[in-house]
């Protein structure tokens, strides 16, 4: 018997002497007020147990210990589950180099009530630290392995992160190319420039497929965001609402049976050239519509140094037809029709607000004061000031 257990201290050193490991169990208990257990390669106790017959007893236990024991050497740090018994158990591997010989294990710990589960938590966070530092201090573990599993974890930990990260980051990256795509879209379809139109789609295809990969459904759904977008774009430009219903409910029927990217790709090109021919069909004279909308974005803008190129992209219309638009339905060329906006802003605030004439001139667009009174006067026939008080006997009468 005695020749047996020395065997078995040769697999587990240094343990199985009944002082040695009563002197290290009485630390550990001084250090966290928890009892030690001692067990070999197969979860079965060797020193310790005692207070834990059921779990000693219980076949479902000893599995348990011996995965907290395999899972602490893997990880590089203390493990804690629960055992076959619903009791806390955390353990250590005991390795001789790099051979696993066991574990120092704290098992039958009875969990806390949940008002209470805090305060638990912190003692086992507090004991699995003790414990590790005890089977180093004694030589019981192999600490430079541990250290090794636990800078390998890490590196996981960190790279299954990273790839989180990089998931978002693609998403955001696909919403930056819709922000970045989306108003030459919307004026390609507004123009009803078919060739312009799906060479942007292109372009934000390669963007969905980088996110999606090979994963169908997502690609839909991101498919779909665009689709929502050039059936704005479409209604804006006078497309008929019901019209693109009635198709758009056709193609989303559609949708739900595609299968492949190619399938997606001619899926969407379709609904692009559907939504294009709404705009040529339709009685609601879109370009009123464009119109409307330059004037009032020269609006929102006025304070700015606006050009006839970009009001015309805002509307979605190239500057030339732009032009010939501001012909046929204004009596004004882009440069008169901005200026009377300007001068009529100026006159809106002279009235109704005490800003200084400098601050006017700016807010409406005059690069500096004399020549805001230039043109203001050119316009209105009154200085700036007499407008000015003249207009606030008006609005007092």
């Amino acid at each position: 018997m005695k020749a047996a257990q020395q065997d078995r201290s040769d697999v587990f050193p240094g343990l199985l002497e009944d002082a040695a490991f009563d002197a290290l169990a009485a630390e550990h208990r001084r250090l966290t007020r928890f009892p030690l257990a001692a067990v070999d390669v197969e979860g079965r106790f060797l020193r310790g147990g005692a207070g834990v017959t059921g779990c000693a007893q219980n076949e479902d236990c000893r599995l348990f210990r011996l995965q907290a024991v395999t899972e602490a050497q893997r990880w590089g740090e203390p493990c804690v589950m629960c055992c076959g018994c619903g009791r806390a158990l955390w353990a250590v591997p005991v390795m001789r180099n790099q051979r696993l010989c066991g574990g120092l294990v704290v098992a039958g710990v009875v969990l806390a009530r949940p008002s209470q589960a805090g305060n638990l938590d912190r003692r086992i966070l507090g004991a699995c630290r003790h414990l590790l530092d005890l089977a180093t201090r004694h030589d019981l573990t192999n600490a430079a392995l541990l250290v090794a599993s636990r800078q390998s974890a890490q590196r996981e930990r960190d790279k299954a992160e990273a790839i989180h990260a990089l998931k978002d980051r693609l998403h955001d990256d696909l919403r930056s190319v819709y922000l970045h795509e989306e108003p030459a879209l919307l004026a390609a379809i507004r123009r009803g420039e078919r060739t312009e139109a799906r060479g942007i789609i292109n372009r934000v295809l390669v963007t969905i497929y980088s996110v999606g990969g090979s994963d169908t459904n997502l690609l839909k759904s991101l498919a779909l965001e665009l689709v929502v977008m050039m059936t704005r774009a479409a209604v804006q430009a006078g497309g008929d609402p019901a019209h693109i219903l009635g198709f758009n409910y056709q193609s989303l029927t559609a949708l739900a049976g595609i299968a492949d990217q190619e399938a997606l790709s001619a899926w969407l090109c379709n609904m692009l050239e559907q939504l294009i021919d709404s705009i040529k069909t339709s009685t609601r004279h879109p370009n009123s519509v464009q119109l409307a909308r330059a004037l009032e974005f020269m609006e929102e803008h006025l304070a700015e140094d606006l050009n006839r190129e970009e009001v015309a992209r805002a509307a979605g219309l190239s500057p030339s037809h732009f032009s010939h638009l501001m012909r046929a339905k204004t009596p004004w060329s882009f440069i008169e029709l901005l200026t009377r906006l300007r001068v009529d802003r100026a006159c809106h605030l002279l009235v109704h607000t005490d800003n200084d004439l400098a601050q006017i001139a700016l807010e409406c667009g005059f690069g500096d004061q004399s020549y805001f009174t230039r043109v203001f006067g050119k316009r209105t026939g009154q200085t700036p000031g007499d407008y000015r008080r003249n207009g606030a006997g008006a609005q007092k009468s």
